[in-house]
């Protein structure tokens, strides 16, 4: 079976620099760094007396899914910091602290080929923000971007699975 089964002349795998994500119906702005994602099944390790002097490996609980780290530039965009803020406001009354109603998001990460046809998707579920930085360390001898970035926890993903292999355009 090959590699790409409508694009089957396409042997190169999909770029790393074509991405979006999507939460609230919306697409962030700015968006220039995304972690992997990444889940990871405990291994059990057990041994019947009557086999030989080996181990047998077996998939144990909890499964654990990693943290994803979103990175864009500093703008006046506030979706990062509005987020970060339902998890904790700071100077809010006692006991209002969070907003439990709605700080989980489900996302949506797009990959795309290099025309911007979206080919893979997933979501992500019960998303919340853990970590939040609104400016980075400034060096006035630097040339770089000020970049901000939260750090999501997620309680599971999948691949959407209605996203097919789009026709590659012909330019």
């Amino acid at each position: 079976m090959p590699e790409f089964s409508v694009n089957s002349t396409r042997f190169d795998p999909y770029k790393n620099f074509k991405f979006r994500v999507k939460w609230d119906g919306k697409y962030v702005a700015g968006l220039s760094k995304m972690s992997s994602l990444k889940r990871t099944v405990p291994v059990i390790k057990h041994r019947v007396g009557s086999d030989p002097s080996t181990t047998r490996l077996a998939p144990g609980n909890p499964v654990e899914f990693s943290p994803i780290t979103l990175e864009r530039g500093v703008t006046h965009d506030q979706e990062f910091e509005k987020w970060a803020n339902k998890v904790w406001r700071f100077r809010s009354n006692p006991g209002s602290e969070a907003s439990l109603k709605d700080f989980r998001k489900d996302i949506i990460i797009e990959v795309m080929n290099e025309s911007g046809q979206v080919v893979i998707s997933y979501k992500v579920y019960r998303c919340w923000v853990s970590e939040y930085q609104a400016l980075p360390d400034f060096d006035a001898n630097g040339s770089g971007v000020a970049i901000q970035n939260i750090i999501l926890q997620n309680e599971g993903w999948e691949r959407d699975e209605s996203v097919i292999e789009p026709a590659e355009q012909i330019l």
